[in-house]
């Protein structure tokens, strides 16, 4: 199996290091981000990785050469030009999956031991067109999903805002861990182009299409987006 990882964004969150690093590279106890993913993956048997880069593009593809790939073999999805978010940036990638079955997608700045052979498992048995990691922590944006995991829609807590694509009831809301298993069926029903969210992408097929929950709330999980955030990492991943 294959992966991908998310690296490509600006990390404002992560301010002041971004201003001069990509949030790919920010460390926690040592290890870069980008690093922690590709040993997480290779937890779970998977060396072969492509990583879309776009904010200080140079600086991980730098760090990739120097480490050897950290014992996996990384692809480089070149996004110098434009930062196409999470949608855009699979489908400029979508040729490395040819062949697969399934493939991971994860954003670079959350870290998590999540069980993913599970949560791979879980997608193969089901043959949804996607697994999505979620849990029952407190955010501002949710996917909803109905009594059998599969999704229905998304609502802003903040501004009130809900897209409902079933009408079903009742719904539950699930915070998104970053984590996908997707099928590569996938990849040929995304019909929008240039930059784009794969929130948008999954909610134009939830009301034709099965894309299910994977809820491991009992797993530690932590975006790290905040400079506080990387001491808390600190404090869950040696």
């Amino acid at each position: 199996m294959k992966a991908m990882i998310l690296a490509a964004g600006l990390g404002t969150r992560l301010k002041p290091w971004t201003d001069h690093h990509p949030k790919a590279l920010a460390l926690v106890n040592g290890k870069s981000l980008l690093q922690r993913n590709i040993e997480y993956l290779q937890q779970h048997g998977i060396k072969e990785v492509i990583v879309n880069v776009h904010h200080f593009a140079h600086q991980i593809m730098d760090a990739i050469e120097a480490n050897s790939g950290w014992g996996s073999h990384i692809t480089i999805s070149d996004e110098t030009n434009a930062v196409l978010e999470t949608g855009g940036g699979l489908k400029k990638a979508a040729a490395y999956f040819d062949g697969e079955v399934d493939f991971v997608l994860m954003n670079v700045d959350i870290l998590t031991n999540l069980d993913l052979t599970a949560m791979i498992a879980a997608q193969e048995t089901s043959q949804a067109l996607a697994t999505l990691a979620t849990t029952n922590r407190e955010t501002s944006r949710y996917f909803l999903f109905n009594s059998h995991n599969e999704l229905c829609g998304w609502k802003n807590t903040k501004t009130g805002e809900e897209r409902i694509r079933r009408n079903e009831f009742p719904l539950f809301q699930k915070a998104f861990s970053g984590i996908h298993v997707i099928n590569t069926q996938l990849l040929s029903f995304m019909e929008q182009e240039g930059k784009f969210s794969m929130v948008d992408v999954y909610l134009n097929l939830a009301a034709t299409e099965t894309i299910q929950s994977f809820d491991h709330s009992n797993s530690k999980f932590i975006d790290v987006g905040k400079p506080e955030s990387v001491a808390m990492a600190e404090g869950s991943f040696i």
